[in-house]
């Protein structure tokens, strides 16, 4: 599978990370714009280069004429974890003015598979009408929102569980988290 991971400025940068690593056998296409970069560093300790390892590929979020911003470029899925709420309503918007929002068009202009997932709260009416907005016109809507009933034990069991449930939605079976109702 062909994947293109953006990774924006809102919180949730960990799940980038673990989404990655469990994508190693993927053909991955990371972009991280600058504020993503910054929570990166927040929210996990690490620089971008270190995490430009995990990617079968990186570009720079500034250069537009990176070859996945062509619809021509061949790709299954496009998820952008975390998704901040500028991204999203630039995507709504129909705003391509990074790689990040341009590879976002590109999915939802092919009628590619795109999954965003936002993590913001409480949501305002314009976030939740740009999410209704991009759910009507063919994305994904997943925010990150855990579920308890695999009674996770720490903060990794919490991405791990947002992780599997992202690979579910790209279509990639997994056993990562325990599920409902699992013995």
């Amino acid at each position: 599978m062909r994947v293109v991971i953006g990774v924006s400025g809102g919180s949730g940068a960990p799940i980038a990370v673990k989404l990655l690593g469990y994508l190693k056998d993927h053909e991955t296409h990371l972009v991280i714009s600058d504020s993503g970069k910054k929570v990166l560093l927040q929210e996990t300790g690490l620089k971008p280069e270190d995490v430009y390892t995990s990617a079968t590929y990186h570009y720079d979020d500034s250069d537009i004429s990176e070859r996945i911003s062509s619809g021509s470029f061949i790709f299954d899925v496009c998820v952008i974890v975390p998704c901040s709420m500028s991204s999203l309503a630039k995507i709504s918007a129909g705003i391509s003015d990074s790689l990040i929002t341009r590879v976002a068009a590109v999915s939802l202009k092919e009628r590619r598979k795109l999954i965003l997932v936002p993590r913001e709260t409480p949501l305002s009416t314009i976030a939740l009408e740009n999410m209704l907005h991009l759910s009507r016109n063919g994305a994904i809507i997943a925010p990150i929102m855990p579920g308890f009933y695999n009674n996770p034990k720490s903060v990794d069991d919490i991405v791990s569980f947002t992780a599997s449930r992202i690979m579910d939605l790209m279509g990639i079976p997994n056993d990562i988290s325990k599920r409902w109702r699992e013995d």
